[in-house]
């Protein structure tokens, strides 16, 4: 028996007490910030991290770091959170999706190669639902079109890929501490990278374009802003910083990421012992080279006679807390069907003059059979109990079907 364990814990208290202590008085502070963006590089390996307000602010951040400019193409997945695609239209650019793999539900290196243009500046992996794509392959092919490679990472903390931490492998890397993510300040994110100069221009871009805010330095001095003769915005940008108060709580957090993570690895394994005799369940393939750290427990359901919302039903009816679709696929949208950006599209269509990949069915096939088939279970059970017996239920769901 696992004992239960607290998410929030006496150290977020502890780092919250000390900024409110201080009255939000810059001088007097701790700089959270700071203290948290030192404590995220050595956790995942990284030279530089920047705080962020939320993790779709990272991803802007990123792509301007990265060179993204108007009309440049940025390929993503289908089969993942929107906002993902979002960020690229908010630089103005243009989201074009490769197909994912059947069995592991990520992004297809083959289908990504396939896509590479003359305007192609950006990939955007995703480590959805906690595991790495096929990174080698993926940096090999931006090594050889000499293109940028971002992480989003939002789903994936501390996972593995060759004994490489997930976040540390490619140019740039983007983590969401939103609610329900393996670690959390309510809302934040960061950017990682080894690279100087990605990592002063994500500073620049996420703090108002200020000139005295570099890599390590997240704000301006008092004796920069008394001076009447400071050049303060070196370029435009936006105010993405992030708050004192969620840095408290994130570096709270780091400090037992461990735990948590291993939490919900240790309550996918109950989940997979629950199907491992059920051939209509199949679970998402993790190679034995990568480390799942399961942001959920996610299988297909291939059952010929049991729809998605039945099985749901059932599994609630016997005491489930419930099943997560799967996002519908982004080009899917009724933002891309509709090409609503929000006075994005003006710009796209009068660059691209009517070139834009068509946002369709048929786009992505491998992508657009399996979402429907995704079940996804909570992994986030901080009381041991409680996970034992959703994955009890899970048994019996599977029992009462085979039984019909």
């Amino acid at each position: 028996m696992k004992k239960n364990i607290q998410r929030i814990g006496k150290k977020e208290a502890q780092y919250i007490q000390e900024v409110l202590d201080s009255n939000f008085r810059a001088s007097d502070n701790k700089n959270m910030l700071g203290r948290l963006e030192e404590a995220f590089s050595k956790k995942f390996g990284v030279r530089y991290s920047v705080g962020h307000i939320n993790g779709t602010a990272t991803l802007h951040s990123a792509l301007f770091a990265a060179g993204v400019r108007a009309g440049d193409e940025v390929i993503v997945p289908p089969l993942t959170m929107s906002a993902t695609a979002m960020a690229v239209l908010q630089q103005d650019a243009v989201p074009v999706f490769a197909d994912v793999r059947e069995e592991t539900f990520q992004i297809d290196p083959v289908s990504i190669e396939k896509l590479i243009t003359s305007r192609t500046k950006v990939i955007i992996t995703v480590a959805l639902y906690g595991l790495a794509p096929e990174m080698d392959d993926i940096m090999r092919i931006a090594q050889k079109h000499d293109l940028i490679v971002i992480e989003d990472d939002a789903q994936c903390f501390l996972g593995k890929y060759k004994n490489k931490t997930v976040g540390s492998i490619g140019h740039l890397s983007s983590f969401s501490f939103q609610n329900s993510k393996h670690m959390t300040s309510g809302e934040g994110g960061m950017v990682c990278t080894n690279n100087s100069k990605y990592a002063d221009d994500v500073r620049k871009f996420s703090v108002l374009g200020y000139a005295g805010v570099s890599a390590k330095k997240g704000k301006i001095t008092k004796d920069d802003i008394q001076n009447p003769n400071y050049d303060r915005h070196v370029q435009m940008g936006y105010n993405y910083r992030m708050s004192e108060l969620c840095a408290a709580v994130a570096l709270g957090q780091v400090e037992h990421l461990e735990e948590l993570v291993q939490r919900r690895i240790d309550v996918a394994k109950l989940f997979l012992r629950a199907i491992e005799n059920c051939s209509w369940l199949i679970p998402q393939k993790t190679p034995s080279h990568c480390r799942n750290t399961y942001w959920a427990f996610s299988v297909r359901l291939v059952h010929p006679h049991i729809t998605w919302r039945e099985f749901r039903k059932k599994f609630m009816k016997l005491g489930g807390d419930g099943i997560y679709a799967a996002w519908k696929l982004t080009y899917m949208e009724p933002m891309f069907q509709n090409m609503n950006f929000s006075g994005k599209e003006n710009v796209i269509k009068r660059i691209y003059e009517g070139k834009l990949q068509k946002y369709k069915k048929g786009l992505c096939p491998v992508a657009e059979t399996i979402q429907p088939q995704i079940l996804a279970f909570k992994t986030n059970y901080w009381d041991w109990n409680r996970a034992v017996k959703q994955a009890d239920i899970l048994k019996k769901t599977i029992k009462f079907y085979d039984k019909r």
